[in-house]
């Protein structure tokens, strides 16, 4: 069996949920984040994804059966797939997944594996084990190696604040979570009174949940050494249990300081690191607690089983970054030891809004009562059609 064609079209897959929610959004600031410092260019409006859609990538086989692999940022994620990657990996055998990985990273290193191309690499990636999964008739998590857990953990993160922060994570204990995470408001530019904001909200939503539900802190790039360690302190008494992604991605010296600075602080990073390398370099150093890779972003199953097997080698866990929104990192966590848990973000849902009714991809597992079991159909269980696909491409 040969690959026949690999083909990327930019689709709009944004859930239409019928029930309406039962609170109004609320005009609120935007989350803290890499632009914080320039408060004239507000951070919503500089969201790549507000200029690009999402990419699909179909990869078919001789027979005409599919894989269906997805990523960000279709403007220059699909030219590289459709002018660059697709040319090199039509007429391979799409069982030997290692090579296509392995020949993906070399075709990419002249101008970059990491960033654009690792998006590219980790659809094409993932539509190859869907496609593989679909030709022996097993669900991708049996081709990693079989369930290691019966069931996933999962939280849901705030990301979402549109509704009242207050108003989410009462929704989310309704639905049966029992771990939540905030992100952060407020960043070095807004100093002591941020800092204070911060607290704040953490403080507040500590009271909500009561000391049995856990709580992450997640900044999303935003802050500095500095910071980061006044946050850190002023958050002990709220006993939460990780910060996350605390910092610009390539600014490694800072990760070394405050890793120092912070020995008893938990802390998780990873979803903006690209391939396996910067995850081998920060364990090595043992610069954080718990990885954090996109599935989509980082390389793909292959980069990301190779990521949850450094981990593990290290004594380390592994979450992969927003896993249970799709299939593909649900399908890793389902077989990884390393993987502990799973988070379900993109707002999770609205307050009332049931949770199968925000399925972006048809055939994917909704969470119930803050678990998942993945699909044991094959490939990743997708229920798609190309008609499906060209909709998406038109909307």
């Amino acid at each position: 069996m040969k690959i026949t064609e690999i083909r990327a079209v930019a689709v709009d897959i944004a859930p239409k949920p019928r029930t309406k929610p039962r609170v109004q959004k609320q005009v609120v600031p935007d989350l803290g984040g890499p632009m914080a410092r320039y408060p004239e260019l507000r951070r919503a409006e500089w969201m790549p994804g507000r200029r690009w859609k999402r990419t699909a990538c179909l990869v078919t086989a001789e027979d005409g059966t599919f894989g269906l692999g997805l990523t960000l940022f279709s403007g220059p994620v699909a030219s590289l797939i459709n002018d660059h990657l697709a040319e090199l990996l039509t007429g391979q055998n799409p069982m030997a997944t290692e090579k296509l990985w392995d020949m993906m990273q070399r075709a990419t290193s002249p101008f970059g594996t990491a960033g654009l191309a690792s998006f590219a690499i980790s659809a094409v990636d993932n539509a190859i084990w869907d496609l593989k999964g679909k030709l022996l008739k097993k669900p991708v998590y049996e081709l990693l190696g079989g369930p290691q857990k019966q069931k996933i953990f999962c939280y849901a993160s705030n990301t979402d604040i549109s509704y009242g922060t207050e108003n989410s994570i009462a929704w989310f204990l309704e639905l049966g979570f029992k771990a939540v995470k905030l992100f952060l408001r407020y960043g070095p530019e807004e100093g002591v009174e941020g800092l204070r904001k911060n607290e704040e909200v953490v403080a507040k939503t500590r009271e909500q949940i009561g000391p049995d539900v856990e709580l992450m802190v997640d900044a999303w790039m935003g802050l500095n050494v500095e910071y980061a360690v006044r946050l850190v302190e002023a958050l002990k008494p709220y006993q939460i249990k990780w910060l996350e992604d605390y910092l610009l991605p390539e600014d490694t010296d800072s990760y070394f300081k405050l890793r120092q600075r912070v020995p008893g602080q938990i802390l998780a990073t990873g979803e903006h690191w690209y391939t396996v390398h910067p995850f081998a370099f920060a364990a090595s150093h043992g610069l954080v607690d718990i990885f954090q890779p996109d599935v989509q972003w980082a390389g793909g199953i292959s980069a990301g089983v190779r990521i949850a097997h450094l981990a593990e080698a290290h004594g380390l866990t592994m979450i992969a970054h927003a896993g249970m929104n799709y299939p593909y990192g649900q399908h890793l966590t389902f077989a990884m030891p390393a993987v502990t848990w799973g988070e379900r973000s993109e707002g999770v849902s609205p307050p009332g809004v049931p949770l199968e009714e925000m399925v972006a991809l048809p055939g994917t597992p909704a969470i119930k009562g803050g678990y998942l079991v993945p699909s044991d159909a094959p490939g990743f269980g997708l229920e798609i059609t190309k008609a499906w696909l060209e909709d998406g491409a038109n909307r």
